[in-house]
């Protein structure tokens, strides 16, 4: 489940976070909401930023063989 949780403070701050989305997409996501808020100060990436999707792993084909000997 994607959620966006906006914490406002009393001084105009606004604090981004951003869960349930993995990969780099997050920052397309939240583009055009960045850009309505004002000036980024800071980025901080958590895990699921470096995580890999699942449709990724299934895409991939791992093939393996073994060999016996005749002895």
């Amino acid at each position: 489940m994607e959620t966006l949780e906006f914490i406002i403070y009393p001084d105009g701050r606004v604090k981004e976070t951003v869960t349930g989305i993995v990969g780099a997409s997050c920052a397309e996501v939240t583009a055009a909401i960045e850009a309505q808020l004002g000036t980024v100060v800071a980025h901080q990436t958590t895990s699921e930023f470096f995580a890999q999707r699942n449709d990724q792993a299934t895409a991939e084909t791992v093939s393996a063989s073994a060999t016996y000997s005749q002895w």
